[in-house]
């Protein structure tokens, strides 16, 4: 009599698969920090003009409010001309967010056309964007920016936005284009190309998504480089002075010397937001560059071997104990050899 084994009405168990890690958890710890430090200059910017507890360019005529220290009704001091600085940087700070967020939005939108279209049209057009590019790259940046907005001070910040994009893009747009020589010899592009598909849906859903990490860190190093170059040039005045931002803050601070007057919180808040916003950048740019680059990636990690942490530079225990044996064996076999017996003669010779 055979057995007849009963059947279950429920779905057989199955192995449940390990569950990947979330992109958060995925990020390298640099790039994390980076974020959140950005993040929260990021919320300051929205929310900072809102809660801003005075106006900043309000100047109290009352003379015991000149230059005074950081109090409880004036949380980081006031300025020469009694104005709140708490609200000055709340305000500043959006405003140079914004600014250095939009040159780098359009500068690396100016840096994907041309790279990306050199690269894959090749011929007449690589050479003569490449021309364009490399006439960009050798422009003094600095004295040409100076220049330029010394006569365009009165069009507000839309004269620096749009000198600080023109000059910002090229770099990116060499990075992107020999990327883009990479890929289009790739086999998925070749076979895009034999289906008939027309260039600029191959460049923008078979280039394009590719390099994503690549021209998620070109937007990063142009928002450093539109925040730094900024406040440079606000500091030294050819800005505009109009409205206040971090540059302003600390062009007045400098103009009215408030080093000399030790008025420390006029001058150090705004510096020290630029120099945090510059970091998270900078932890945020090379996270993203570990994050896209296996090397990278596999040179900062480290594994646990025989109870100590090592990076793959570094020898592993095994070689360490076999280098330690190999001594002590030329060691044991030196003191048998000729060369030893000399020197221990040579040394009991009077």
């Amino acid at each position: 009599m055979t057995a007849v084994l009963p059947i279950s009405a429920e779905p057989a168990a199955r192995p449940q698969e390990e569950a990947r890690p979330g992109r958060w958890r995925r990020m390298p710890p640099k790039a994390k920090v980076g974020a959140v430090l950005l993040g929260l200059f990021v919320l300051v910017a929205i929310v900072g003009p809102l809660v801003a507890p005075y106006d900043p360019s309000y100047q109290n005529p009352s003379p015991a409010l000149s230059l005074h220290a950081p109090y409880s009704a004036h949380l980081l001091g006031t300025t020469q001309s009694g104005q709140d600085v708490l609200s000055q940087l709340l305000v500043g700070i959006r405003l140079t967010m914004e600014l250095a967020f939009v040159v780098g939005v359009v500068a690396t939108a100016l840096a994907v056309i041309v790279g990306v279209t050199a690269a894959f049209l090749g011929g007449a057009w690589d050479e003569v964007l490449s021309l364009v590019t490399n006439v960009f790259l050798v422009i003094p940046a600095l004295p040409l920016l100076i220049i330029l907005l010394g006569y365009l001070q009165s069009k507000g910040q839309t004269a620096t936005i749009v000198v600080l994009a023109a000059l910002g893009w090229p770099w990116g747009a060499r990075v992107i284009r020999a990327q883009t020589l990479a890929i289009r010899n790739r086999d998925f592009v070749a076979a895009s190309q034999e289906t008939g598909e027309k260039t600029w849906r191959i460049i923008a859903y078979e280039i394009v998504p590719n390099e994503v990490s690549l021209i998620a860190a070109s937007f990063v190093n142009t928002v450093l480089y539109a925040i730094g170059a900024s406040v440079a040039l606000a500091f030294i005045g050819v800005a505009n002075l109009n409205s206040w931002s971090l540059g302003t803050m600390l062009y007045w601070a400098q103009s009215q010397q408030a080093l000399e007057l030790g008025a420390w919180w006029w001058f150090v808040p705004p510096g020290l937001a630029v120099a945090l916003m510059g970091t998270g950048l900078v932890l945020l740019n090379t996270g993203i560059d570990e994050l896209g680059n296996p090397r990278l990636r596999d040179a900062t990690s480290a594994s646990r071997i025989a109870g100590r942490w090592l990076r793959p530079a570094d020898p592993t225990p095994v070689l360490a104990e076999v280098s330690q044996q190999r001594g002590k064996v030329s060691g044991f076999l030196h003191s048998f050899s000729r060369s030893s017996l000399l020197d221990e003669t040579e040394g009991g010779k009077p």
